[in-house]
């Protein structure tokens, strides 16, 4: 397992590094006055000016201020919001767990539910079609209408959560439910088709002339072989998730990155949209890498695979 391992370490830091890499030229690419990209729509005396140039090392070779760039990546200055007047990455810390905890908790909706949905269904030609039929209802519908839905009926109307705000788990289903259940959906599928198979291989009529039980073959054994393509896309998943969750957060009234990007975007705040988006890309590299660490350990044919 070492092998693959430090391979997709490798792998992680040249992504990170190349996705530095293009931020800093997008920096330097857009036509125009690079300090009034900072600072965005706003009118500055010649002294503050100056400051930003200097902060910026705007009046040194493009080279050295691409070391300097990227030395402050690496002590975590991801540049300073003149528009909020904060440093971004004291901007983005401030809300960045409430983002992550409703990521989370759709992810933990959508597993959950996808594995509700497939293990009963799997190899079951009826209810396997009643729960597609669901399953495509529900992955067609926007996340931004399906939030509306479960507000009008579970706040407005029975008054069971809250209509706004991250105060406590209460608050926290409702956006949980809108952001994961579409993602549910297509693992459902995904899992459904793979544990159809797994029911066709030899191991299944064997297991059944031991005498073991369909709940328990199923949860234990297709289960486990079907589980490969199903948790590499949960893992693609997670960051749809996190960016799935700037809709809900609007929707929703709940604090997070999504709104901070959205603010940025209104008022033209650069350093802070290229440090979210840093943290994104960021966030991505890493699922992607645990997720294929993960398929690793769960199929003896990949590590073998990758060892060779």
């Amino acid at each position: 397992m070492l092998r693959p391992v430090v391979l997709r370490v490798l792998s992680l830091v040249v992504v990170l590094w190349g996705t530095v890499t293009l931020a800093f030229l997008a920096i330097h690419a857009i036509p125009g006055d690079p300090v009034q990209l900072l600072i965005g729509p706003r009118d500055i005396g010649p002294e503050a000016r100056a400051r930003i140039v200097a902060e910026w090392g705007l009046d040194r070779p493009l080279p050295v201020q691409y070391l300097d760039y990227l030395w402050g990546l690496l002590q975590g200055d991801l540049g300073y919001s003149y528009v909020r007047k904060r440093p971004v990455a004291d901007i983005i810390a401030a809300q960045l767990w409430p983002t992550v905890e409703l990521a989370l908790a759709g992810l933990l909706v959508a597993v959950g539910a996808a594995l509700l949905s497939a293990v009963p269904t799997a190899g079951r030609r009826r209810a396997g079609s009643v729960a597609r039929t669901a399953e495509l209802v529900i992955v067609s519908t926007p996340e931004f209408w399906l939030g509306l839905v479960l507000l009008f009926v579970f706040s407005f109307t029975l008054s069971w959560f809250p209509v706004a705000g991250a105060d406590g788990f209460r608050a926290l289903v409702l956006p949980a439910l809108a952001l994961g259940l579409g993602t549910a959906a297509m693992l459902a599928q995904l899992l459904r088709e793979g544990m159809a198979d797994a029911l066709d291989e030899p191991f299944v009529l064997t297991a059944r002339a031991r005498g073991i039980g369909d709940g328990r073959l199923r949860v234990r054994h297709v289960l486990r072989n079907a589980a490969v393509a199903p948790v590499a896309m949960a893992g693609f998943a997670f960051g749809n998730l996190l960016g799935g969750a700037v809709i809900v957060e609007q929707v929703f009234g709940r604090p997070g990155v999504g709104r901070i990007a959205l603010q940025a975007i209104e008022a033209r705040d650069v350093p802070t949209l290229l440090g979210i988006a840093l943290l994104a890309a960021f966030a991505f590299v890493v699922v992607t890498t645990v997720v294929e660490l993960t398929t690793l350990l769960i199929d003896p044919r990949l590590r073998a695979r990758a060892v060779s």
